[in-house]
């Protein structure tokens, strides 16, 4: 039996891609083995937001050939649509798919035998109008699984290589969507995350919209949990918020970009928001749930980003409920608007804030998780264990562990928090969840029961 490995650049919903394609690789008969280890295909799914992810390419595919020589290494994703003749170059790279082609691999190519030179294959952008639904599922672990319900994006902010990438916003019907979020609950999955470039745009050319999504996924058994990955400011209303937080399905885990401070450098990335409604909606969600878990990405040294800029993004973040930061440092992406801005800020600049920032999100994370001391929530187990502890997340997303129980893996089980160590909840099962007949519906469908 053939074997074929992967390896996933960026975000959450290439991994769901990737799965995608790792079950047409099963259906005709490969062996799916862990990146690193010896294969005869590997499928390289890239992503172009920064640099460093263009880097993580290249070190990929050195890494895969020096494991197995004769490996057939394919090379696909964003950074496949933008630059297919950069990785052309890449000594040891077969096939290069565009974001069209990615999921018809087994259209272009059948024996996998190495031709030591690279054939291209990348359709214009503005051609790719199709939608091809994805969800990722880890056979090793199937508890949470990401489901892919929107692709490209019309917003064309000046330093965002995406909509070149990926192409126009789109997204498939809502039928198909709870077809496949169905078959995940059959599966054994407890958890979707809803994925995609611009979530909250979900359905807007369809005539449907991400809160009617969510209204029929809610209604699918099996499936405890609906996590929205990220959704913009702009597109996520005060009745949004309510109906979420009150919901007992959906998590009230709000992951809701920044990416500055600066309402002048918001302008200058065009962004479709200023401060003012960014705060708004922060101090709303809190309103009405405190213990909601936000989220934020910010951009760090953007042209024309002044001490002062930063000061004020530095200030705004420090001054808001904000839970954890995803800092980017900004890197020059090629054929963005941005690129021709002046007042370049200086790399080590650059590195010297984005320091800054990941260190108060850091103390923004530990103070959210230390603030959950003393209160119970659902935990949902997962499979991973490490030094005879195991792992789980809230619906508030924070991470709890405790002491290695096989049966709980892949159960919601009433968790108190009793302290806070590395960044990680300190868990104990609450004595009596499991003798009480009421317990265990009470737990998996409430938010939180304060001790």
């Amino acid at each position: 039996m053939k074997k074929v490995s992967f390896y996933t650049v960026g975000c959450k919903l290439n991994f769901a891609e990737t799965s995608t394609i790792g079950e047409e690789f099963k259906k005709r008969g490969f062996e799916i083995v862990e990146f690193g280890e010896p294969s005869d295909v590997c499928v390289i799914n890239t992503c172009s937001v920064t640099e460093n992810a263009d880097k993580d390419c290249r070190r990929a595919v050195r890494k895969a050939l020096k494991i197995s020589p004769n490996a057939f290494i394919i090379v696909t994703g964003c950074y496949a649509q933008l630059r297919p003749h950069e990785i052309a170059q890449i000594e040891g790279v077969d096939l290069i798919l565009g974001s069209n082609e990615k999921f018809k691999i087994f259209d272009y190519i059948s024996d996998f035998q190495k031709n030591y030179h690279a054939q291209i294959f990348v359709s214009p952008i503005t051609g790719v109008n199709e939608f091809h639904i994805a969800s990722s599922t880890p056979a090793s672990d199937r508890t949470r699984a990401f489901l892919k319900v929107q692709d490209g994006c019309d917003y064309n902010c000046s330093y965002c290589t995406i909509p070149l990438a990926r192409g126009e916003s789109r997204s498939p019907e809502i039928s198909l969507i709870t077809e496949r979020a169905k078959t995940l609950a059959q599966l054994g999955y407890k958890e979707i995350v809803l994925s995609g470039v611009n979530v909250g745009d979900y359905g807007r050319k369809i005539g449907t919209s991400l809160f009617e999504l969510v209204k029929e996924l809610e209604k699918i058994n099996g499936i405890e949990r609906i996590r929205i990955s990220s959704i913009e400011p702009n597109l996520l209303t005060e009745e949004m918020i309510d109906y979420f937080i009150n919901s007992e399905k959906i998590c009230n885990h709000f992951h809701i970009p920044l990416q500055s401070g600066s309402d002048e450098i918001l302008r200058k990335m065009r962004r479709r928001y200023n401060t003012a409604l960014y705060r708004k909606r922060i101090e709303y969600i809190k309103e009405k749930d405190p213990n909601a878990c936000i989220g934020a990405d910010v951009i760090v040294g953007f042209p024309g980003e002044t001490e002062t800029h930063f000061e004020a993004t530095y200030n705004f973040i420090n001054e808001l409920p904000i839970s954890y930061l995803h800092v980017f440092t900004y890197s020059e992406r090629p054929n963005t608007d941005a690129v021709n801005l002046p007042d370049k800020v200086p790399v080590n600049e650059r590195h010297k804030r984005s320091e800054m920032l990941r260190n108060l999100g850091l103390k923004k994370k530990m103070n959210f998780y230390r603030e959950m001391v003393g209160k119970t929530f659902d935990v949902l187990w997962e499979a991973e264990v490490k030094d005879e502890m195991m792992f789980g997340f809230t619906k508030n997303y924070v991470k709890v562990k405790m002491k290695y129980e096989p049966s709980l893996v892949n159960k919601i089980t009433p968790v108190k928090i009793t302290g806070v160590e590395n960044l990680t909840a300190i868990g104990e099962i609450v004595s009596d969840w499991k003798t009480s007949p009421k317990s265990e519906f009470l737990f998996k469908n409430k938010k939180e029961v304060l001790q």
